[in-house]
């Protein structure tokens, strides 16, 4: 992995962070702590240097999954941000402004995968155009990815 200054957030923006070294393993997690706390399939993680890790705009609140596991999220948006365990802390890939590098290179909890995981990109391909063309008239109140002087604090109570 790089070891340029990398930045990252939440979904949102009340929460923004900066990594500064070397980051570690990426991976996904089958667990099912990793799936209902991603809402997802998996839980897509990279190890953050130790001290590398900066908070700076707002912190993340954390959810004590397990004995020796704790999950850090935005309180606003519900983003995951990361997973915290005595000795390590790792940042979901999702939530970096850039992504592209930091495909995963180990799968952990294998045997607690949904059996269906791995053909998921075998489905059919959305093809209707008009579906597409809706989409761009959407507002969206999503944080950009990259660091701003000021958060526009949108769409939090709708």
């Amino acid at each position: 992995m790089s070891e340029a200054t990398r930045t990252g957030g939440c979904q949102c923006g009340a929460v923004r962070f900066s990594i500064h070294g070397k980051l570690g393993r990426a991976s996904i997690c089958h667990c099912r702590m990793c799936q209902k706390a991603f809402g997802g399939f998996f839980g897509p993680l990279v190890t953050a240097p130790e001290g590398g890790l900066e908070w700076t705009r707002g912190e993340p609140k954390y959810f004590q999954s397990s004995v020796n596991i704790d999950r850090g999220f935005c309180e606003n948006c519900g983003t995951p941000l990361t997973y915290r365990t005595p000795s390590s802390l790792e940042i979901a890939i999702g939530a970096f402004d850039e992504r592209d590098d930091l495909a995963p290179t180990v799968q952990v909890n294998h045997a607690f995968r949904l059996p269906w995981v791995e053909t998921i990109f075998e489905a059919n391909i959305h093809g209707d155009v008009g579906y597409y063309a809706r989409q761009e008239q959407i507002i969206s109140f999503q944080h950009p990815d990259h660091d701003t002087e000021h958060w526009p604090e949108r769409g939090l109570h709708l």
